[in-house]
């Protein structure tokens, strides 16, 4: 909560101004009453029709001051949460941006997403109400009872002697709230969770006919949330017909006493009246606070859930360390790495590429393909060893100079529902030129050219009203495009052609001979010509060389390429 409150410290002379105001006009409306106790009781009696209308004059003028009053205040109350919020979304995005992959592993995508849109709002109606009420609640409440007792303070204590009953009221659900809506958001994160997989899923799940399994699922993610909502819904919702019950009780005693002191000539038929006006004031100010402390309860667990993701320490800051000159352009040395810190998933692996050189990765499924490329781009520090670019550790290099060294086309890479040349350029402010250049390397041109709209083409989300290999050739002219020290496809020919793919693999050698690629591939074809292949299996280094060397000496690569490229194919390649 006190990293939310540092959002509003710039913020605190407009906040200061609104609550002034706010202030005076709340003070107009607790006059209202008095003066018109004033008028039956004083005024009225004498006749003076001057002096009635002076003080109906006076009341209109409170009034009005009032009305006037919370409507600017809760003008710029609304703007301040306004403002603060948007401050939050914009820094929270920024911090999830720059989380680890280990970290956003651990908070999971789906909460992730929930704290920027559910936590956010509920913060918003926090900081909003907080504002408009925070003053104009206790005011009407204190001033309220502080002005009964120049009127009557009798009758003021027996209004009063119920308010520690409402404030223990309010104190114990607000105790037992907070918990029950922690978990109500947690619950929705689990829901999130359930509609992201089905749609991302949703063609996977219509063909193997799964609806009906799905729906089940969601039904009861759903049904979660709707006990947990359940739960914390009736908690707050205890609170309003108690306290009705409770001020309904104080309202009949201040009648009852209030009856029997004016016909015992102890108080008057205004001082009554205004009591009564006062006790409906102090009783929606009541209604307000609790109004006030469930958007406190719901807001503050919110609040918690935001700065646990803004208070998460940077895992993968630029560590001190000097750079060294070396022949080997990327370097893996011994290089360990556990996702869970039990079982390595890669272990010991070594390698040693020059610039321009080319690193083919082939392995069974789980091997640890992508858990080698993770570690290239620091998405994950390594357990143990190090990995080197240019002569520098990884760890050393700022983030902002590194990535900018890779051009990546992951195994699910996403285009966006943009135009072909806005998902190749990616923001990068790239020309034309550079855009159709990159297209034509990655084989990309002949297709998008046949496009009524070329480069202008629109495209869905993750692209589908294209084919898989379209696809895949858009996705690697966007790694291409501004011609980065070191190209990593991660399986990212695996919907091309052989032809077309040969075509790629020469077109990357013969305009940009300077990049060091890593490939990793499923198929042999695809890792044929690289100077170096990296055989894997569950983390391990079964082989590495070149093809020729790994059928003389790795039997499981051997195997491999006999089973796709047929033993005859294998004695000519190598």
């Amino acid at each position: 909560m006190r990293r939310i409150l540092g959002y509003l410290r710039p913020r605190v002379l407009r906040m200061t101004v609104g609550l002034f105001i706010k202030f005076v006009g709340t003070i107009m409306d607790l006059f209202l009453p008095w003066i018109l106790a004033l008028i039956v009781d004083t005024v009225a009696p004498t006749g003076n029709i001057p002096a009635i209308l002076w003080w109906g004059f006076a009341m209109v003028v409170c009034s009005a001051i009032a009305a006037a009053g919370n409507i600017i205040a809760n003008r710029m109350a609304s703007r301040v949460a306004r403002d603060a919020v948007q401050a939050i979304r914009h820094d929270l995005f920024a911090k999830i941006s720059s989380l680890s992959c280990r970290q956003v592993d651990a908070f999971t995508i789906p909460s992730l997403e929930s704290r920027m849109t559910t936590d956010t709002y509920n913060v918003h109606q926090m900081i909003g109400m907080m504002q408009r009420l925070g003053v104009r609640a206790p005011i009407l409440l204190i001033g309220g009872i502080l002005l009964t007792l120049t009127l009557d303070p009798i009758l003021t204590l027996t209004m009063v002697c119920i308010l520690p009953l409402l404030g223990i009221l309010v104190w114990r659900v607000s105790v037992r709230g907070i918990p029950l809506f922690r978990k109500l958001q947690r619950s929705v994160d689990g829901m999130v969770r359930t509609v992201r997989e089905n749609i991302t899923g949703i063609r996977v799940t219509k063909a193997l006919s799964k609806t009906a399994y799905e729906k089940e699922r969601f039904a009861e993610a759903n049904s979660t949330v709707v006990q947990s909502e359940k739960q914390a819904g009736i908690t707050m919702a205890l609170t309003n017909p108690m306290m009705n019950l409770l001020l309904n009780l104080g309202l009949t005693l201040v009648i009852l006493v209030g009856a029997f002191r004016v016909n015992s000539g102890l108080s008057q038929p205004g001082v009554l009246i205004a009591f009564l006006s006062y006790f409906t004031i102090i009783l929606n100010a009541m209604m307000s606070i609790t109004r006030m402390f469930m958007l406190y309860t719901k807001g503050s667990a919110s609040a918690g859930r935001i700065s646990e993701v803004l208070d998460a320490p940077e895992e993968l800051t630029a560590q001190p360390g000097d750079g060294a000159e070396e022949e080997a352009h990327v370097r893996f040395s011994d290089v360990c790495f556990s996702y869970h810190g039990r079982e390595d998933n890669l272990h010991q692996i070594s390698f040693s590429l020059k610039r321009g050189e080319t690193l083919g990765v082939i392995g069974a499924t789980g091997s640890g393909k992508s858990t080698l490329v993770k570690l290239l781009l620091r998405l994950y520090d390594p357990k143990c060893g190090n990995i080197v670019i240019g002569g520098r550790d990884v760890r050393t290099i700022p983030p902002e100079e590194l990535y900018p060294m890779f051009g990546v086309v992951f195994q699910d890479d996403m285009l966006f529902a943009d135009t072909i040349a806005n998902n190749i350029d990616f923001g990068r402010g790239l020309s034309r030129e550079q855009i159709r250049r990159a297209a034509e390397y990655a084989q990309a041109w002949s297709f998008i050219e046949a496009l009524e709209d070329g480069l202008d083409h629109m495209l869905t989300a993750k692209g589908t009203n294209l084919s898989g290999g379209q696809r895949q050739r858009v996705l690697i002219a966007r790694a291409l495009a501004a011609c980065p020290d070191v190209l990593i496809l991660d399986d990212s020919s695996s919907a091309l052609d052989y032809k077309t793919d040969a075509a790629l693999r020469a077109a990357i050698a013969a305009h940009l001979p300077h990049v060091t690629t890593v490939v990793v591939a499923q198929r042999v074809s695809a890792i044929l010509h690289a100077d170096h292949i990296l055989v894997l299996d569950h983390g391990r280094e079964l082989g590495y060389g070149t093809h020729a060397e790994l059928l003389e000496t790795c039997p499981s690569y051997r195997e491999i390429s006999e089973s796709q490229m047929g033993g005859g194919a294998v004695a000519q390649a190598g």
